[in-house]
């Protein structure tokens, strides 16, 4: 085929996981496609550092420039269209991470925001009926489509545009210029949630490619996206743990965290941070080891979240330190920094997948890293203690409710693990887990299947050929 050229945003740390630990863009490279990457201008040299090579460009995504168009081009109008965006999702697949989000809004509603919300809740209504009113509000948004990318489209003349997500964070502007100047574009999923929580296209994005058939049915369900436009391409990244190209030895991963090899090591990452505490959960498993409660000697390893790391979320995090210093049988990982992507690091995968791979019993809060532990076929506790307290003075919800939601519903139902939702149960769960590790591996292989597809490595190479039948003008047909 003749040389072509596509960007990619990459605007995440999630998206460089995404696309650079998998085989899409070397996929790309090997059929002599040139690819511009646009990402946080203060990741470029370490990225390119990381991952340059021939065939490929860096450019800066502008991100700071993006903040100052919104802030002088009607930014309450801006964010009333995403706050719409994101709640007016269609009413054909499960909504109850979008109703919690507008529960959310709508508790730190205030001045005229709170005046306005009763009027937004009636377009809420309307949009969830109407095709038409959904199609409407996506091209809608184009009227703030800023000119900061002009010169890039001109310099490069790309043949594809190729997104994390369509338009569900600031790369709905880039991609909203791409329609300007009439080049196709095609999102790629790398979020388990994404497609059951954020609702319509933040821009007007010709396909899409996800992780499964379920996936597939939540966006023509929930987001209008024709059939034909939707691939199923598995998630490439998780490639690499099905060909274990990342993890440690357990010798070795317990050498680099202090770790007892005479006990057994539970792992927990922690998860829902932004909706709930996990601090309730972590002191019961810590009470459990202290007081013997386990069937054999056990030791704790935490994994704080990126979101740990800024506004009051750092008290926690203070907690759980605080934990591991005064317990010399805990023990905490902290997340690394990707440069102006924040603390999603894409160059922790030894750590993260070691965590998983090398635990007697992996333990979070409904994390996408349970489907990412199950391909590791290890032991799975998803833990929803209650918080006394949540956090005060701020939306919160009780883990007790949040079992509904889709993805953590499917992995209620999949039979891939257990859930506790207090010290009895966590107990119970994981001295069963102890007695038989392979207790649920079946249905857990059943689960990692239906969740990504592709279980055999090749998700990078066919989403990186479906991306190419686009360039070939084959609509990925």
């Amino acid at each position: 085929m003749a040389s072509k050229r596509v960007f990619i945003i990459a605007d995440h740390g999630l998206a460089i996981f995404y696309f650079f630990q998998s085989d899409v863009i070397s996929t790309l490279l090997s059929e002599g496609i040139e690819a511009v990457i646009l990402t946080d201008e203060r990741s470029i040299d370490p990225i390119k550092e990381r991952f340059g090579q021939p065939g490929l460009i860096f450019e800066g995504l502008r991100l700071d420039d993006v903040q100052k168009y919104v802030e002088k081009n009607s930014p309450t109008t801006q964010w009333w269209l995403d706050f719409l965006r994101r709640a007016g999702a269609a009413g054909g697949t499960n909504l109850a991470v979008v109703e919690s989000y507008i529960r959310h809004v709508k508790s730190e509603a205030h001045g005229r925001r709170k005046r306005l919300f009763p009027l937004m809740e009636l377009f809420i209504k309307i949009l969830r009926r109407s095709r038409l009113a959904r199609q409407t509000l996506v091209r809608y948004q184009n009227r703030f489509t800023p000119d900061l990318y002009d010169d890039l489209f001109e310099k490069y003349d790309p043949d594809l545009v190729i997104a994390s997500s369509p338009g569900f964070r600031q790369d709905r502007y880039f991609l909203r210029a791409a329609s300007k100047h009439e080049i196709p574009s095609v999102a790629a999923i790398f979020s388990w949630d994404s497609t059951s929580s954020y609702g319509l296209p933040g821009a007007e994005v010709d396909w899409i490619t996800c992780w499964s058939e379920i996936q597939k049915n939540e966006l023509i369900g929930g987001a209008d996206w024709k059939p034909e436009n939707v691939n199923v391409g598995g998630m490439p990244p998780y490639d690499g743990y099905v060909r274990k190209e990342w993890i440690m030895n357990r010798e070795e991963y317990f050498d680099f965290h202090g770790l007892d090899p005479s006990r057994k090591l539970l792992t927990y990452a922690s998860s829902f941070v932004n909706l709930s505490p996990n601090i309730q959960n972590i002191q019961a498993l810590v009470n459990l080891i202290n007081s013997d409660q386990l069937s054999v000697p056990s030791q704790l390893l935490i994994r704080l979240h990126p979101i740990h790391m800024s506004g009051f979320y750092v008290e926690e995090a203070d907690q759980i330190r605080t934990l591991a210093e005064e317990n010399p049988h805990v023990h905490v990982v902290e997340p690394m920094k990707s440069g102006g992507l924040g603390f999603y690091a894409f160059d922790d995968m030894p750590e993260k997948s070691s965590m998983m791979g090398v635990a007697d019993i992996f333990l979070t809060v409904y994390s996408t890293m349970c489907v990412e532990a199950s391909l590791h076929e290890r032991p799975i506790i998803s833990v929803c203690i209650d918080s006394p307290t949540g956090w005060p003075g701020k939306y919160w919800l009780p883990m007790s409710q949040i079992g509904i939601w889709p993805t953590h519903s499917r992995f209620r139902a999949s039979g891939a693990g257990q859930v506790a939702t207090n010290e009895s149960e966590l107990r119970e769960a994981i001295n069963s887990y102890y007695a038989d590790p392979q207790a649920d591996i079946v249905d857990q292989r059943k689960f990692a299947e239906r969740e990504t597809t592709f279980v055999d490595g090749s998700a990078g190479k066919r989403t990186g050929e479906y991306l190419i039948s686009l360039l070939n003008g084959h609509n990925g047909q």
